[in-house]
């Protein structure tokens, strides 16, 4: 066999081509390649079993999984998996660019069957100067004259995922899984391969079993049961792999095990998963979403370091995430979606008296009383805004603040009297009937004439409201998709999200400096085909303050900090810990103030006042940081939950407690004598400026006193009340 070896950035992969002129992706790793781990029988296996090598190098390792319909898969695959796959293993090496661009070095693989589909398929590979991430993606060309049905195609596709080490995979493998939900987004769960069904049957010999561990979304919620982003790591080898896949509706990834090995598999739709399929004509091309790939140690912070500088070099440069200006919103814990001029002017006040630098009109604007089913036009409410919304948003800009409002421009309300009086081609459509989702229908982007009616609203609310921030919000999840145009239901919907992206850059185009917010029922959308466009991303709609620093801390799983909005509503009830607590779950993130702001007494606004200030004064260092995680990801039931970022020669650090009922302290097993009901040990001496020591202030809030203690590169914090939050500053000792 012979090998292509790529080093860059970090990143180990090698290629082999064999005598059928077949290229395999061998390896892609941190670690430097052993050939003796593709054949895991053991120094005591059988001649039989090494003359079997070939063989299985022959049926797996495949670069690119491709199945077209109609054609037999000669090797086993039990179960439903997507791996040798035809045309996929009838492909042969037609050779490799290899070339550097302004953004790093790019390979371009090209492969193709002369023989039974006459297809050809390009995989590229886009390096990142400074990042140890690969983007990648697959193209498929049909050169025959018949007609193929593509039903499955990979972004990525690797074998081997576990072959560094001499141990099992049951002891060394470890999987971590994004959920996410409403009011629960970013709950990382670890596991390993045994307990999510990838236990190794047979240790050390042939095994194929039919168990698929997969993580799935279908539909237009791209994160509504995960985020689109995988993780496995080899504790006994201090490796990871890692994926994050860029598409805002449909995409799949399993992992199982094939000839000896365990396997990844990432895509976008697929027929099984999906109702997906393409019809490809003479000449046709399909190309799949993007996937990035990126390689670390066995440490999950290591890994969301570099998907947080990755996330920044594809991301649309603008102003608001250089600025990260201090948001307020009038929604959460406050005027939940009932907005009118008297209730909004002395909260404008409030903002600007705060230290606010924009402030958005939440839902209900646009329509008298109860409003869900009938949206859809856009247009301001006389009864809510007397003198019109203007009046509001003028008065928004004379206290200095940039004024936003609320937006659901991908759906109309049954009840909408444009929806009545519009053809059903502007609407999702599956077996003759428009779709319907929570009394609303989903509007097909594919269609001019839809592009025309968000265009105007666009144009409108900017120009003649003088919008300079939109909620962007999306509340509903139609599906499967649209049959109208379109091979199936899944290459229907997979257009209508092309055709929405291309919209977006066009409203970017015409209007650079918008702000955008991305929001899905809180941050049921969180991928990368929308947030390498979009500025800020809605974390949550989670109403209990409490619960929030879990999501804070878990943040950087699915997005950059600055691009990260979280929730600080200081309630008309509470007190001076509950305030502090509020503003801490925002101030490493973008603040999204809310709460009756108004009616606070001094004391308390006092505090907010002070965290707003604060938060400007280290938002500089918030927009280059990465993830610091000194107790690895949080959880609901945690006690006590804590995490920060860093930069080159600082860090800061938000540590808080919650004494709940149902708290069960889970991480207290996790951290023995350091954790107790009021104190917590915190370990610094991962942070690369630690080595000779740390000093540590709090910086927020200043006039409540708490008492810490750093001792052998461990803080120290006792936290006496029930409920706590405070903000510190770790600093190397000079």
């Amino acid at each position: 066999m012979e090998y292509i070896t790529i080093k860059e950035n970090g990143i180990n992969i090698v290629f082999g081509i064999t005598e059928k002129k077949q290229i395999k992706l061998l390896h892609f790793s941190k670690l430097d390649f052993c050939e003796s781990d593709i054949c895991k029988f053991g120094p005591e296996c059988k001649r039989e079993d090494r003359e079997r090598r070939e063989q299985f190098i022959d049926e797996a390792f495949q670069l690119v999984q491709v199945s077209l319909a109609g054609y037999n898969r000669p090797f086993e695959k039990h179960g439903n998996k997507h791996i040798v796959t035809a045309p996929g293993y009838l492909l042969t090496y037609a050779g490799m660019d290899d070339e550097v661009n302004e953004i790093g070095r790019k390979l371009t693989i090209y492969q193709k069957d002369d023989v039974v589909t006459h297809v050809r398929v390009e995989t590229v590979m886009q390096f990142y100067k400074g990042t140890t991430i690969v983007r990648m993606h697959n193209k498929i060309i049909n050169d025959g004259d018949e007609v193929q049905t593509l039903e499955y195609i990979s972004s990525f596709c690797y074998t081997g995922i576990e072959k560094e080490g001499n141990g099992s995979s049951d002891a060394k493998m470890r999987v971590r899984i994004p959920y996410n939900g409403w009011q629960k987004e970013m709950s990382v769960m670890d596991y390993s391969f045994g307990d999510v069904g990838l236990a190794q049957t047979q240790p050390g010999v042939y095994q194929r079993t039919s168990q698929v561990l997969e993580v799935t979304n279908t539909g237009n919620w791209s994160s509504k049961k995960y985020l689109p982003f995988g993780y496995v790591e080899n504790t006994e080898a201090h490796s990871s792999l890692f994926w994050q896949i860029e598409h805002n509706g449909s995409w799949h990834y399993e992992i199982s095990d094939q000839n000896t090995h365990f396997y990844v598999c990432v895509s976008g739709p697929t027929e099984v998963q999906s109702h997906w399929f393409k019809h490809l004509a003479k000449g046709a091309t399909f190309e799949t979403v993007p996937v990035a790939v990126g390689v670390a140690g066995d440490c999950f912070e290591e890994a969301l370091g570099e998907l947080t500088k990755y996330r920044r070099l594809i991301r649309r440069p603008n102003e608001d995430n250089e600025n990260l200006p201090v948001i307020f919103n009038d929604y959460m814990n406050c005027l939940f979606g009932d907005p009118t001029t008297e209730k909004e002017l002395p909260l404008i006040d409030a903002a600007a008296a705060c230290g606010c630098e924009y402030y958005v009109i939440d839902a209900g604007w646009y329509a008298p009383g109860e409003w869900w089913d009938s949206v859809g036009e856009w247009q301001e409410s006389l009864e809510r805004f007397p003198n019109g919304i203007k009046e509001v948003t003028s008065y928004i800009r004379e206290k200095g603040m940039v004024p936003g409002v609320w937006l659901e421009l991908e759906v109309m309300g049954i009840n909408c009297k444009k929806a009545k009086s519009v053809p059903d081609d502007w609407f999702f459509v599956r077996h003759g009937k428009k779709v319907y989702d929570r009394s609303r229908y989903q509007l097909d982007f594919r269609n001019p004439a839809v592009i025309e009616h968000v265009d105007e609203v666009i144009d409108r609310v900017v120009k003649d409201y003088g919008v300079g921030y939109i909620k962007m919000d999306y509340n509903i999840e139609p599906g499967i998709g649209t049959e109208l145009g379109a091979d199936s239901f899944g290459q229907g919907l997979l257009e209508h999200e092309k055709a929405y992206l291309h919209w977006l850059d066009g409203v970017f185009k015409r209007y650079p400096n918008l702000v955008i917010e991305n929001c899905s029922s809180g941050g049921l959308r969180i991928d990368y085909a929308l947030l390498s466009r979009y500025s800020i991303q809605s974390t949550s709609d989670q109403e209990d303050y409490r619960n929030y620093a879990t999501i804070a801390v878990n943040a950087a799983t699915g997005v950059t900090p600055e691009q990260a909005a979280v929730w600080s509503y200081p309630m008309r009830q509470g007190n001076k810990e509950e305030v502090i607590y509020n503003m801490i779950n925002a101030m490493l993130l973008r603040i999204h103030q809310s709460g009756h702001l108004a009616e606070l007494p001094e004391d308390r606004i006092q505090l907010v006042k002070e965290g707003i200030a604060c938060y400007k004064n280290i938002r500089s260092d918030i927009k280059k940081s990465i993830p610091f995680l000194p107790l690895d990801i949080a959880d609901n039931e945690d006690l006590w939950v804590c995490g920060g970022i860093q930069v080159a020669d600082k860090a800061y650090l938000a540590v808080w407690k919650r004494t709940m009922e149902g708290k069960s302290n889970q991480r207290r097993k996790l951290l023995g004598q350091s954790c107790s009901d009021n104190t917590l040990g915190i370990p610094l001496d991962r942070l690369p400026f630690a080595k000779d020591g740390v000093s540590v202030s709090c910086i927020y809030p200043c006039g409540e006193p708490v008492q810490f203690e750093v001792q052998n590169r461990e803080l120290t914090v006792c936290f006496e009340k029930p409920v706590m939050a405070r903000l510190f500053e770790i600093k190397g000792v000079q």
